[in-house]
């Protein structure tokens, strides 16, 4: 490549940034500069009026509590067979057969942290009771919230017909 051909490059390039920079200026000359805000002398075309909003009042109704026990009575298991794929990265089926987390043989109704083999955070080494259909709702909802430090890294499910799906799958192995 010669100088005479870099010359055109450089030449290219320098008038394209002169084109757009005189069309920006011709812009702002038509339709003003909005990024400026409108200056003196400039009034709204309209004003919509907003009815201000009471102290203290919720903005938005809560939703209603649902309760676990019907959805779970309604669950269905084959349905949980495809949410479990999630799962199955980091948790096994087989009994005995840990991974990542513990297996899940046997889960629903097994007592919390229990599993033979497995090193659990002290978040949920800590914890009481079982793992009943209730309490691994809680946990599968949000797991970082139910047990605070714990080592699962799966940010939840969000939705209750999923979860109880999920566990009635999960309660067809080792019940």
């Amino acid at each position: 490549m010669d100088t005479f051909e870099i010359t055109k490059i450089v030449g290219a390039l320098s008038g394209s940034l002169l084109i757009f920079l005189v069309i920006q200026t011709g812009a702002h000359g038509i339709i003003g500069d909005t990024a400026g805000g409108h200056g003196e002398g400039h009034e709204n075309a309209y004003v919509i009026e907003v009815a201000e909003e009471e102290a203290g009042a919720p903005e938005e109704e809560a939703e209603p509590e649902i309760d676990f026990a019907e959805v779970y009575a309604a669950a269905d298991a084959a349905a949980g067979e495809s949410l479990f794929r999630a799962c199955g990265s980091c948790h096994r089926l087989e009994e005995g057969a840990n991974a990542v987390g513990p297996h899940l043989y046997g889960a629903v109704g097994r007592d919390i942290a229990s599993v033979e083999g497995f090193s659990y955070s002290d978040a949920l080494a800590s914890l009481e009771g079982q793992w009943t259909p209730e309490e691994l709702s809680a946990f599968i909802e949000n797991p970082s919230e139910y047990a605070p430090g714990t080592r699962m890294a799966y940010r939840g499910m969000a939705d209750v017909q999923d979860r109880a799906d999920l566990i009635a799958y999960l309660e067809t192995f080792g019940s």
